[in-house]
Parts: structure tokens; sequence; C-alpha cells
């Protein structure tokens, strides 16, 4: 908590985990089930968005690295819309990871940091393995990884060591939180791979037919290794009340059909259903840790979960996996409730004059010759999606204790105008630290006529190009 500052309410945030192995496969037409974005009273907070075996053949591979892949593009178009930016995500070869957060609270998002470890062909190759984003949220640091474990259901051992791997190998910068099992909170999702075990086909499908999924928790092999291994005891999961979401026919929700071949060396026998799609969480047990001195052993609830729905979506059949969501309620008490950086738009802003941007930073905020304020519109997609920026240090024109004066220049304005907001960038925390309240800029003459002009010419959108930044 902030020196100096009063017991704060704990805040209710709302989190949304998506998991789905895509089998290569384009985005669908639609994810408005995936995301609930229908869904009434539903306003989720934070989107995190996990996929495996996005297709990363090399034409594709290569072209990610120059531009964004098609779903992170995907999801950034439903998204941005409804007031969500993409703060972070990291690309190990299939493996995909994203983070979108509404506008209002990013800025009290810090320390964010991604990682990755590739477990296939002996920790060389990167289509098995675990990526991870990881930051503090009001004070609270979470992380989040995405996990593809080996295939089959004799390699269960397999599953576990290269879990346990991705675990001790994923270090972060920081004596505080310097591993994933240091965060207050981790949740663990992905194709987890976990099979049904001792029983026969017959058996597996007529329970799920018969909707008795109960009888075959025991044997799912997750569920047996939570109960042996030591480092599995702490992660919590919801009921299994759906259908194994594994291997289905294509574009349908009838289980794997293929008959039993075998061509070569290939095995076409039938898979037996599976819960290989998953999502787990831990919350760290602060009473395992010894109070200082006048510390209150309230401290353990300061951060609570609580599981509102965790399903599987039927309807999407792109793929031989059914994508997976949790439905989270965080509460927690802030210890971070106030923004770094306070920043507005002054006064009626339009193309034909400059304008005065103000900011105000709290006490001993670490200034940056490399901070910048960056114009964006109110839709935009991610932090390099601005409209343009200006120097904080080379364009301020007075400076005091309580507020700061930045001025942009009359060029760099859109003539069309708009609703437009801005953001704070710190250089020494790589993030944005601070947000306007969304503002009106005011068409120029000029460019009405134009606008309308070229209305009767094409209604084709100018093509979306963003600088992306992807790590492997």
């Amino acid at each position: 908590m902030e020196p100096g500052a009063p017991a704060r309410a704990a805040r209710a945030l709302r989190l949304h985990i998506v998991t789905w192995n895509v089998g290569t496969a384009s985005p669908p037409p639609d994810v408005t089930d995936l995301l609930q974005l229908s869904s009434q009273g539903l306003d989720v907070d934070v989107y995190v968005i996990g996929l495996q075996e996005v297709n990363s053949k090399i034409v594709n591979f290569l072209s990610d690295l120059a531009f964004d892949d098609p779903w992170s593009t995907f999801f950034m178009d439903v998204l941005s819309p409804l007031g969500y930016i993409k703060l972070s995500s990291i690309r190990m070869q299939g493996l995909l990871l994203m983070v979108f957060v509404k506008h209002a609270h990013v800025p009290f998002i810090r320390d964010i940091h991604t990682h990755y470890t590739r477990t296939g062909l002996y920790g060389y190759w990167g289509n098995k393995g675990g990526v991870t984003i990881r930051l503090s949220l009001y004070g609270h640091m979470i992380c989040f990884i995405n996990c593809h474990l080996p295939a089959h259901i004799e390699n269960t051992d397999q599953r576990l060591d290269n879990f346990e791997k991705i675990l001790e190998m994923q270090q972060f910068e920081g004596e505080n939180v310097p591993g994933v099992l240091d965060h207050d909170l981790l949740f663990w999702f992905g194709d987890l791979n976990f099979r049904i075990a001792d029983h026969g086909m017959h058996f597996v499908r007529e329970s799920i037919n018969k909707c008795r999924y109960n009888l075959l928790w025991e044997k799912d092999q997750l569920n047996m290794a939570k109960k042996k291994e030591s480092f599995l005891k702490e992660f919590m999961e919801g009921p299994l009340q759906f259908k194994p979401t594994y291997k289905f026919d294509l574009y349908t929700d009838v289980y794997d059909t293929r008959e039993q071949k075998t061509l070569f060396w290939f095995n076409g026998k039938k898979r037996k259903p599976a819960w290989t799609d998953r999502i787990l969480w831990r919350v760290k047990n602060l009473c395992s840790y010894v109070l200082k001195e006048g510390e209150l052993p309230q401290k353990e609830q300061a951060v609570s979960v609580t599981l509102k729905n965790y399903i599987s979506h039927m309807s999407y059949g792109i793929s031989d996996h059914k994508p997976v969501t949790g439905t989270f309620g965080l509460e927690m008490k802030p210890f971070v409730s106030v923004p770094l950086v306070t920043v507005n738009a002054e006064g009626e802003w339009n193309a034909e004059r400059d304008v005065l941007i103000s900011y105000s930073t709290v006490p001993k905020f670490p200034s940056s010759t490399w901070d910048w304020i960056g114009l964006y519109k109110v839709t935009f997609k991610h932090v390099n999606d601005y409209v343009t920026y200006a120097w904080v240090k080379d364009d301020e024109i007075s400076f005091s204790e309580d507020t700061n004066l930045v001025y942009m220049s009359a060029d760099e304005i859109p003539h069309a105008g708009g609703e437009f907001l801005l953001c704070f960038y710190s250089h020494t925390f790589q993030s944005i630290v601070g947000i306007s309240q969304p503002f009106q800029i005011q068409p120029t003459k000029i460019s009405t006529e134009k606008d309308l002009a070229q209305e009767d010419i094409s209604g084709m959108e100018r093509p979306y190009n963003p600088e992306s930044h992807i790590e492997f």
C-alpha cells in the first residue's frame, strides 16, 4: 500500500481466460460466444487468450515476424471497439498468449514481462513448451502461463517433467517474485494433453453420452497427478462438467470417427475422448511465511479468486479440439490506487492551431528523457497504434510542482477530427502509466469537404499496419 494511504475497499475484477488448440486453422467468423460478448450484465475487465498450434509454417512464420499474426489481428479487431487494448503478447512457434485489458485498468498495470520455454526435441524446438506473461495488477503479482505439453496417453510422466522444467526455467527480474510459483496468483492453462486412463473406448463414450462425466474424473491423468505430485497440489480447477474437448471430427460435435487403419508408421486408430484442454489456478500460500512485526495476518486475504464459469464451446469446429473458457471473479485490496501520471487535453482541439497537454506526476516519479505522450483514437489496439506523439521533455513548455504543459503541433492533429484520448508512456516502466478521458477533436472545414468527396470515390479504409513486437 502507498505510504500514508488509508485502508481501501477490495476491488472486484472479472477475468476471462480462453484456451484453444486451433489446429493451424484461421480465425472463425464470430467469437461472440467464446468471449461471452452477448451475456447480460457481464463486464469483463481482463481477457487472457492462449492458443496452441497457430499456423507456424515457414511462410506464415516469416510474415508474422513483420506483421501481427492473423489471430492477434482478429482479436484486436473484435475487442478494441469495446474499449480493450492488447496489453502484451508472446509467441513461440504455434503457442500464442495475449492479454487484453480495459482502458481504465491500464495505468495500474506495471512490471510486464514475458518468458518462454521450449521443451520439444530435448528443449531445442518450440512446438511444445510454455509461454508466459506476468504483470503487477493494482500491486498484486499475477502470472499467466499457456502450455502445450506432449501428446499420447502413455506420456504422463513426460508431461509432468515438461511442466516442472517450465516452472524451474522461467525466472524473472527482481528479488521479490523471481519464479512462476512466487506470484500472488498463477493461472496455468493450455492443451495439457492429459488423457483418461484405464477405461476403454466404449465405457468412456457411454459415460459421455449419458452426461455421467463424474465416472471419468477419477481416471483423468491430471486429477491423478494432482494427488501425487507435490508441485501440483496447490493448483485448483473447477469441476469438469462439460464433454471432453478432444478429439472431434472437423466442423462437427462428433468424436473421432476415423477408420482403424495403419499406413506405414502412422497409427490411425480412433482417439479416446479426453479433457486435454484445461484451466487451473494457484493462489500463493501467504501463511507459509513468517509475518513481520506489526503485520496483520489478514494479508493472506489480499487476493481471492472465485470461479464463475468453466465451460467448453461445442459450436466451434475449425479444429479437432473444442475451446475452453474460465471466467473468474477477483477480489483484491489495491496496493496501487492512484495512477503515476494524470494527463489531460487542454481546451478545444482542432488541426488549425497548436494544442496543449497538461500532466502531473506522483512524487518521486522516475521521469526519463524518453517518456512520450501519444494521441490515440479511442478504439486503439495496442501501445504502438498511436496517431502521433510528443516527447515529454523536448516539447515541454512549462513545468511546476503541480502541472506541466506539453505542446503538440497543429500539423500533427488529424484534420478529420473524431474521438481521441492521450496516453503517457513511461520509458522506465515500459508501459502506459496515465490515460486521459476521451475528448473530441473538431474536424477542419477543408477536411469535411474532402471526406465528402472521398466517400463518392471509394469506401475503402486505409490498410492497418501497426508496428509489431513479437518475442520468440
